[in-house]
């Protein structure tokens, strides 16, 4: 099992930026992809961004392409998620996410096996 940590969230206006990062303790963390969700008041969680094992796949939702960078620095066992032009629609907790398979990528909730504790993220109009 792979303990996350995220952090970096925070109260921001309409248009600003925010990063946030996510450590990784506990098990080899370069064979195995990286996610960000989110969970908006009222809303299931919901996928926002992947990172393969490498970093040279990455996948977006349709609501945050374009906004958002997710990238990973694997000597620092380290995800991160870049957020530009941020809009009050994107008020939710983020987590953070491990794939429960090694050399697998998809965006499935149930394939991600180790959770962060989330992070606040306000945008405020």
């Amino acid at each position: 099992q792979v303990q996350l940590v995220e952090s970096g969230g925070g109260l921001v206006q309409a248009g600003d930026s925010l990063r946030l990062s996510c450590a990784a303790s506990g098990r080899t963390f370069s064979t195995y992809t990286m996610g960000w969700f989110r969970q908006r008041p009222g809303k299931e969680r919901e996928f926002v961004a992947v990172i393969n094992w490498g970093g040279s796949i990455t996948l977006y939702a349709d609501s945050v392409k374009g906004r958002f960078t997710i990238s990973r620095d694997n000597a620092k066992n380290t995800v991160y998620l870049q957020m530009n032009s941020l809009k009050p629609e994107d008020t939710a907790v983020y987590y953070c996410a491990a794939a429960k398979f090694e050399f697998w990528i998809g965006v499935r909730t149930n394939a991600f096996g180790s959770w962060g504790q989330g992070i606040q993220v306000t945008v405020s109009s």
